[in-house]
């Protein structure tokens, strides 16, 4: 029997949280050779690949009819929600960012849209797109500050369908485990978000791997 498995539950809870964080660390900060060198069908994808992963098997359960997705970068998520959404043979994704790049991917399921993702013409756009279908699944990834992440909680937390997800990434800055120096982020808008709204629960099981960019991320929306 080995010495782990005699120690109380308290502390093989702390002694894994404590694995998971350092490692989470090792991860996030050679990132040139993990996440940030991460490519889908050839286009820069910045995520960790548990992540994606998990977003494999959302969208094979909910078959979401919209993605949104705040933040588009380099479009690579964006084409990978719309590769799968083809792979399943459903739904589409409406992105948004307030920079345009003409070498993004083009996918029949992926539409682009400029501008930010708090303006009242965006929203309105991006309701106008959803209007009258579901599930409707949206993803936060463009400003991390903690200002931005709840105002777009706040803006877009609606659409989401009952049963469906609103996914917060990047939630591992200031601290949880990396970038102590950051600032409240994501984390913090989330924590805000939830005191103010009981329609959203973290959704723990899609933390299953341990190893997660958005730790009390993912958001089922239960009411």
């Amino acid at each position: 029997m080995s010495a782990v498995r005699l120690l109380p539950e308290p502390v093989k809870g702390a002694l894994r949280r404590a694995l998971v964080d350092w490692f989470h660390r090792l991860f996030y900060y050679n990132g040139s050779r993990t996440w940030s060198n991460t490519t889908w069908l050839g286009v820069a994808l910045e995520k960790c690949p548990l992540d994606l992963w998990i977003y494999q098997e959302l969208l094979t359960s909910l078959k979401p009819r919209v993605i949104v997705e705040c933040g588009t970068a380099f479009g690579g998520s964006a084409y990978y929600l719309a590769s799968l959404c083809e792979l399943i043979g459903d739904g589409e994704v409406i992105t948004i960012d307030v920079r345009t790049e003409s070498d993004r991917p083009s996918h029949q399921r992926l539409t682009y849209l400029t501008g930010s993702s708090t303006d009242p013409a965006t929203v309105a756009a991006v309701e106008e797109f959803v209007a009258e279908r579901e599930p409707v699944l949206v993803v936060l990834d463009s400003d991390h500050t903690k200002e931005h992440v709840l105002k777009e909680m706040q803006l877009y937390g609606p659409l989401v369908t009952p049963r469906s997800y609103l996914i917060v990434e990047d939630s591992n800055v200031n601290g949880h485990p990396v970038l102590p120096d950051f600032g409240p982020g994501p984390l913090e808008a989330i924590d805000a978000f939830l005191e103010e709204n009981d329609n959203f629960s973290v959704d723990r099981s899609r933390e299953k791997y341990y190893l997660t960019f958005n730790p009390s991320g993912y958001l089922l929306r239960t009411g």
